[in-house]
Order: C-alpha cells, then sequence, then structure tokens
C-alpha cells in the first residue's frame, strides 16, 4: 500500500493536517457569517469605518476559505462544505443581533484570536511534517492576522 499523496506527502500526516484544517476551515465559516451580520447591522458613530472594514474582513475571510478548501483537496483530503458541519466543528460561535461598534469589534477580536491559535497548531504540525505547501498559507494568514488583531486592540484600548 502506498504511504504518500499523489504530491509526495506521507497520508498520515496529511490525515491529521487535514483534519486540522477542516477546523480552520469551519471556524473561517462561522467568522465569515459573524462578519456579514455586523457588517450589515452595526450602528453609531463609527458606523462608515466600521461598515467598510467589516466588510474587507469578510472578503478576505471568503478568499482564505477557498484556499484552505483547496488546500484540503489539494494534500488529498475533503474539505467539509455543509453550514451544519462547520457549526459542529467549530470553535468560533454564532454572534446574533450585535450593531455596537465596541460589541461587534469586541467579538471580531475573540474570533480572530481562537484563528490565530488553531492557526499556529498547524503551523506547528505542517512544519513538523514537511508540508511546506501548508507552512506556506498558513504563514501569510498569520502574519496577516496579527495585523488586523493589532488594528482591533487600537480601536478596543
Amino acid at each position: 500500500m502506498d504511504k504518500l499523496t499523489q504530491i509526495g506527502l506521507q497520508k498520515t500526516d496529511s490525515k491529521e493536517i487535514g483534519e486540522r484544517l477542516n477546523e480552520l476551515l469551519a471556524n473561517y465559516h462561522l467568522y465569515y457569517q459573524n462578519l456579514r451580520g455586523f457588517h450589515w447591522n452595526i450602528k453609531g458613530v463609527h458606523f462608515f469605518q466600521l461598515h467598510a472594514k467589516f466588510e474587507e474582513l469578510y472578503n478576505t475571510a471568503l478568499t482564505r476559505i477557498d484556499e484552505i478548501a483547496e488546500r484540503i483537496l489539494t494534500i488529498g483530503q475533503t474539505p467539509l462544505h455543509t453550514f451544519s458541519d462547520y457549526v459542529r466543528v467549530a470553535s468560533i460561535k454564532e454572534k446574533g443581533n450585535l450593531s455596537g461598534d465596541v460589541e461587534t469589534v469586541r467579538a471580531t477580536h475573540e474570533n480572530l484570536t481562537l484563528l490565530l491559535s488553531l492557526e499556529r497548531e498547524i503551523l506547528s504540525m505542517a512544519a513538523e511534517t514537511g508540508d511546506e505547501g501548508t507552512v506556506a498559507l498558513i504563514s501569510e494568514d498569520i502574519n496577516e492576522n496579527e495585523k488586523t488583531l493589532w488594528m482591533l486592540n487600537a480601536f478596543l484600548s
């Protein structure tokens, strides 16, 4: 039995990384949906700033969702693709009925902190197994998410 994937990675390693990437995919979907709700429902003196920022963030999240799903396929696994799976697997929870500036930014900060924690775990796993494609994908995402987290912290301080 062949122990390598079509791209030369160990099948057992790719299965484990695929499971974690699916967890990240599920969390990104909840993060995305929360951002859409914040974008639609934001009110108050920071409306124009946050309405635009939430749109920027959810568009970025949508791109990352696609990249994560494609990476899962590249390493020989199957991406989750139902919302019920996303809700079941994700640590991020749906945030309904939020419209204030501080509460929506705080919720976004919490969601992004969860994403970063999971990404760091995946980065470590991928590095240990020689999965440079996943390392590159996750490293780039961590860099952008850290910058966004810094900005959210500045807003909240």
